[in-house]
């Protein structure tokens, strides 16, 4: 469960809205993957979801749902995991609503890799009534904390380099509040520029973001220790970190926040 374990170490677990929209709920997971910077610009993640969704239904049964888009390209295996504390209708089919989706991007390397997270994943399920459990979660922290404990189980599935992340993947005391209004999800690509003799530099197409970053406070301090930055409704989430000569650092983020809170 590499990808899973991913997406919770990168910020990719989010809240969804209130509303009952199957579709809605999909666009806004396949908007974030389509952010992650090291894709092919233009990619259509949402379109092949949507596609393969009318055709066939991806739902696991017990609240959970994993939908895909298969790519012909190599890469990783990537997920973005979407909780709904109130549920889902996903399929006619199903006796209960899906309250956590897990949408991966499966890349023509990675097929049997998908194959198999996705068959450990519902073999755990099926098989410990805890899990089934993890939908039904209070608050999105108790939902990471939960799927944390989902992957440590299957430890003959993790290899050491996934158990050596796990440990260092701390689950901090308050998790940053969630944006739940997503209906207008702006999602904007963000490089944190930082050394000891110089003032952040902040490199972004969006010149509000941009203001907002370079005049808000502890912005570098929380990507550097948490990994995620949310205030003033922006959440930056931190993706990569590169070291330089001369103690200078450059953080690859995304940035996430509703249009109606967007500066212009």
């Amino acid at each position: 469960m590499d990808s899973l374990l991913d997406a919770l170490q990168e910020g990719r677990l989010i809240e969804l809205p209130e509303d009952d929209d199957k579709e809605e709920a999909l666009r806004i997971l396949a908007r974030i993957l389509e952010a992650i910077p090291s894709l092919p610009a233009g990619l259509d993640i949402e379109g092949l979801v949507l596609e393969r969704e009318r055709t066939s239904y991806t739902s696991l049964g017990q609240g959970w749902a994993c939908p895909h888009a298969r790519v012909s390209f190599e890469g990783d295996l990537l997920c973005v995991v979407g909780w709904s504390a109130h549920g889902i209708t996903y399929s006619p089919d199903d006796k209960e609503r899906v309250s956590i989706i897990i949408m991966h991007l499966v890349p023509e390397n990675q097929r049997n890799q998908y194959l198999r997270e996705i068959s450990l994943l519902a073999k755990a399920i099926q098989s410990d009534p805890k899990w089934r459990e993890i939908p039904s979660a209070k608050e999105l922290t108790e939902v990471r904390d939960r799927l944390l404990d989902l992957i440590s189980s299957a430890k003959e599935t993790v290899g050491p380099d996934a158990r050596a992340r796990m440990i260092r993947l701390q689950r901090p005391k308050v998790e940053p509040p969630p944006i739940t209004d997503l209906s207008n999800l702006v999602i904007e690509p963000v490089t944190l520029v930082v050394g000891p003799d110089f003032r952040p530099i902040v490199l972004t197409q969006h010149a509000g973001l941009a203001k907002y970053l370079e005049t808000a406070n502890g912005v570098v301090e929380k990507i550097e220790t948490e990994g995620v930055f949310q205030n003033g409704g922006w959440r930056i989430i931190r993706r990569s970190k590169m070291v330089f000569q001369q103690g200078r650092v450059s953080y690859d983020c995304i940035a996430i926040t509703t249009a109606r809170k967007t500066p212009s």
